[in-house]
């Protein structure tokens, strides 16, 4: 369980990259990355970034490679905007929820066309 020191750090840190990866970063691989979760360790030095893409596993790829490489400047930023002794590392992680809701709604969808009656083999 957070503590609500460490649920606010990562409120700061969830905002502040959204903020960074919107206006200040030019990579156009980060164009389509959102931040949907931030999780700090209690001893504040290690951030989780979760972050969805939009578009195919080409893309989603893409992106990882270019996180990965903007790690050091958004730390840096990051330093900048956040007042903690340390700035938290940053380790990116895809979260894949919304493409797995995505995946469970067409199920649904594919479950109900199946279970509707067809035209003319409905009986009395």
């Amino acid at each position: 369980m957070a503590t609500r020191r460490q649920r606010r750090v990562s409120e700061t840190i969830h905002r502040e990259l959204s903020v960074l990866l919107m206006r200040g970063v030019r990579d156009p691989r980060l164009a389509d990355i959102t931040v949907t979760e931030v999780r700090v360790t209690p001893d504040l030095l290690m951030a989780r970034v979760y972050y969805s893409v939009l578009g195919d596993a080409e893309q989603r790829k893409a992106a990882a490679t270019a996180l990965e490489s903007a790690k050091g400047y958004l730390r840096t930023q990051l330093a900048a905007q956040v007042r903690l002794r340390l700035a938290p590392e940053l380790e990116f992680h895809l979260d894949e929820s919304a493409e797995y809701g995505r995946h469970i709604d067409e199920l649904l969808a594919q479950v109900a066309q199946d279970l509707e009656p067809k035209d003319g083999s409905e009986s009395s």
